[in-house]
């Protein structure tokens, strides 16, 4: 690896960690910067969950006021998003790559318009659902898995779930997504370093730069009003989910 690669692996881990920690959507970053590299999908995949782990640390560090008085919703979602993360890495390095291909864009499709229609549903859902609702739970797992699995767009996923079912600011459901998603995606790290094709010479570079980008973006995150942050993560979920649906589909 030369010295320009190492140089754009750590900007692209820096771009990706704000994108992850900020709005949910690392891997749009990182992954590509990957395969950009020269590394096959597979393992740019693996590697890039082995890196991303490091989103989580900063944006956990930069996100202590948000989180403080969470700590019950942090466990009771983050043992439920480790369970499902390892269930996403089994199949991953168990099943062809391209089985959730197909579906993923409307997943992330539906979350977007789900976060960008947030104060509808937050009145629809008022008097049926509930952070503890079997739906939810529900929910959240199947996005556990998907995170383990591969990722892109899971944390749009579960701040449209949160945000749907539980009143809080924008802020501190982010920071919540950052746990719960970061939890699935660390257990399913831990599977990929041991059992998984790692390009371990690309981790380094881009895992410090993923850890400078989300301990920034809490920051910027606070300075940020609720509606233009949820329209704009909204906004970016879209375009995401186009993306993913013309790789998929083209």
């Amino acid at each position: 690896m030369t010295l320009v690669d190492a140089l754009i692996l750590i900007v692209g881990g820096v771009l990706a960690g704000i994108a992850g920690a900020g709005a949910g959507i690392a891997s749009l970053v990182s992954y590509p910067v990957l395969l950009a590299a020269g590394l096959p999908p597979l393992v740019a995949n693996v590697t890039n969950s082995v890196a991303l782990t490091l989103t989580t640390a900063g944006a956990l560090a930069g996100s202590r006021p948000e989180l403080r008085g969470q700590g019950e919703r942090v466990r009771r979602y983050a043992l439920l998003s480790v369970a499902g993360g390892a269930v996403g890495a089994v199949l991953l390095l168990t099943t062809p790559e391209d089985v959730f291909g197909y579906l993923v864009p409307w997943l992330i499709g539906v979350a977007a318009v789900a976060l960008l229609l947030r104060p509808w549903l937050q009145r629809l859902h008022a008097d049926r659902l509930h952070a503890g609702h079997p739906a939810v739970t529900a929910g959240l797992g199947v996005i556990a898995v998907y995170s383990g699995y591969f990722g892109a767009g899971a944390g749009v996923l579960v701040l449209a779930l949160m945000g749907a079912v539980i009143s809080d600011s924008m802020p501190r459901l982010n920071a919540l997504k950052n746990a719960v998603v970061g939890s699935a995606n660390t257990v399913a790290a831990i599977g990929f370093a041991v059992f998984g094709p790692v390009d371990w010479p690309s981790v380094l570079p881009l895992a410090s730069g993923c850890f400078l980008g989300g301990l920034v973006a809490p920051w910027i995150v606070r300075r940020i009003p609720d509606t233009p942050l949820r329209i704009g993560i909204g906004l970016l979920g879209l375009g995401l989910a186009l993306k993913l649906g013309l790789d998929a589909y083209h």
